[in-house]
């Protein structure tokens, strides 16, 4: 199995082994496509690792059916590795505004505060916060409280947060971020999404 190397030992005082281990952040986030689905590609290793996934999503419609849901479902319930459980936490499509917006905005605090719960109770080792960057640019969700909280989280728990737009603050506090950026997208030409490949 190949193992990076880090380019810099920083004099913490921690074991290599401690070092290795210690819970990250980490934030995916631009405008390119892939953000969401690089998300779920850690939760299946996860899944595979035997680790508890809590996947929350924030903004995108409750109706919307995408199939890392359906898979990390089946997954969860094998018994073959860790379980999983789905949280949506909003209604509507993150880059539109609609006359809803005041309920959008309730839920994703609701949700907010549910991570919260779930953090201070250890729930998961993995939680994948989807496109909570949303909620964060919006002011919907205060940013520095969220980076307190993930700063003062116990145990072992990795977080991962998706959207575009991700705060400067919490890209600074962040272990690793990705950002997306966009070169092609067959929307530029006029094709709408398709199966299998947006959802």
């Amino acid at each position: 199995m190949p193992q990076g190397q880090p380019s810099v030992v920083p004099e913490d005082g921690l074991t290599t082994r401690q070092r290795r281990n210690r819970p990250l952040v980490l934030v995916h986030t631009g405008v390119g496509k892939g953000k969401s689905t690089a998300a779920f590609g850690l939760a299946l290793r996860a899944w595979n690792q035997g680790w508890p996934i809590g996947v929350f999503q924030f903004v995108k419609s409750a109706k919307w059916k995408v199939g890392e849901e359906n898979a990390l479902r089946v997954l969860g319930a094998s018994g073959e590795g860790g379980s999983v459980d789905w949280h949506k936490m909003g209604e509507g499509w993150s880059w539109v505004q609609r006359d809803g917006q005041m309920d959008n905005e309730e839920k994703a605090r609701e949700g907010w505060e549910q991570v919260k719960r779930d953090l201070a109770a250890e729930t998961y080792r993995l939680y994948v916060l989807d496109e909570f960057a949303y909620p964060l640019h919006w002011g919907w969700v205060d940013v520095d409280e969220v980076i307190s909280v993930l700063r003062d989280r116990p145990g072992t728990q990795h977080v991962v947060i998706t959207g575009r737009n991700a705060p400067e603050k919490l890209v600074d506090f962040a272990d690793l971020v990705t950002d997306m950026s966009k070169v092609k997208h067959p929307m530029d030409a006029g094709q709408k999404g398709q199966r299998g490949i947006e959802w």
